[in-house]
């Protein structure tokens, strides 16, 4: 009988402590991570599609018509300002000049008898008038002329990279007719688009007088040698994107991009003061952001916010946070709205620091 009772009494001891060992666990498992942001100066680097254009991209014409006689010149050439490429055949442009200096000659002998009798008073000076003018007309035409034969030449107006030929030797071609392409690449100039927000926080960044640096992700995701400077914005946002069109100029020794590449802009801006908080503590709902804000009484609650940048595993918050507010950092399902929870702060610092934040 005492074995009974010493073995019931040992029994409900070990209940008495395995009931006691599960409440402690459930009192431990029900403490959530929380935290607050962090406020500290970072940078924000935000990657934008670009377009590459060279900074002269030309179409080369036909100013006069007749057949392409030779090509001086080949598909992918570089060639120098004033080198002759393509020549018209000039013979009947030859001809209209020969025929304008004769021209000229004549007129010219008219004008000297004129002149002789206009000195001895033989013949008014309106007949000189009328033979100068007449001098002068021939001479136009010869230039006229000159040019119209100068036209049947066609030489590099700048420095630059021949495209494809659009016609060959002995094509007719007729006034207009595009030739080929001609490109200088010594520089070029690289199209992105920013939205507003974005555009916003450049300006108020950007020194005055001073351009911002950019580097180029070419489109093989090799950054390009060397960076580039936003120079020119334009004027007006694009109303059915919300967008303005940025324009950066990249020096280009080595002729590494041509017209017509594309690539991704990188542009690197500072914040200071910025809010920052793990991603990992939002959640969304219709494609707005938020997060869990814990009060005094230790009850959470939803709270709208809005991202000013995203870095990896973090956001940078542009509004609905303060840097004292404490956010719920984990078991984001496990709660409900209203919800009084037992939390452990976490210092911002060790949080962030634990997700690899690696900015200035």
């Amino acid at each position: 009988m005492k074995r009974i009772i010493m073995l019931m009494s040992l029994c409900a001891a070990w209940c008495c402590t395995s009931c006691s060992t599960k409440a402690e666990e459930k009192e431990e498992e029900t403490k959530y991570s929380v935290t607050s942001p962090l406020q500290r100066d970072t940078t924000v680097t935000n990657d934008y599609v670009a377009q590459i254009h060279a900074i002269q991209h030309i179409e080369m014409r036909a100013l006069e018509k007749g057949y392409l006689q030779k090509i001086f010149v080949d598909e992918g050439q570089a060639v120098r300002k004033g080198q002759l490429m393509f020549q018209i055949m000039p013979v009947q442009y030859q001809a209209e000049l020969q025929k304008a200096e004769a021209e000229a000659n004549f007129v010219n002998v008219e004008y000297k008898n004129t002149k002789l009798l206009a000195d001895s008073n033989i013949v008014s000076k309106n007949e000189l008038a009328l033979a100068k003018a007449k001098l002068d007309k021939a001479k136009a035409e010869v230039s006229v002329a000159q040019i119209h034969l100068g036209f049947t030449q066609v030489r590099a107006p700048f420095d630059g990279i021949m495209d494809h030929f659009q016609v060959r030797l002995g094509s007719l071609v007729n006034e207009g007719d595009l030739l080929t392409t001609l490109s200088d690449n010594s520089k070029m100039w690289v199209y992105f688009n920013v939205p507003e927000a974005e555009y916003l926080n450049y300006k108020t960044h950007a020194e005055q007088g001073s351009f911002q640096k950019v580097n180029l992700m070419m489109a093989n995701q090799q950054l390009f040698s060397y960076p580039g400077k936003v120079e020119t914005i334009e004027a007006d946002f694009n109303n059915e994107t919300g967008n303005i069109a940025f324009r950066a100029t990249f020096p280009n020794p080595k002729g590494m991009l041509r017209h017509g590449e594309t690539g991704n802009i990188q542009m690197t801006l500072p914040m200071k003061n910025a809010l920052i908080i793990p991603q990992k503590a939002t959640f969304e709902v219709l494609e707005k952001k938020y997060v869990y804000v814990v009060d005094k009484n230790n009850v959470i609650r939803s709270r709208e916010i809005a991202i000013a940048a995203e870095l990896p595993h973090i956001f940078v918050v542009r509004s609905g946070l303060k840097k004292d507010d404490k956010i719920l950092l984990e078991g984001l399902r496990q709660v409900k709205e209203n919800e009084k929870i037992q939390y452990k702060f976490e210092q911002p610092a060790t949080v962030i620091s634990h997700l690899g934040l690696y900015a200035e």
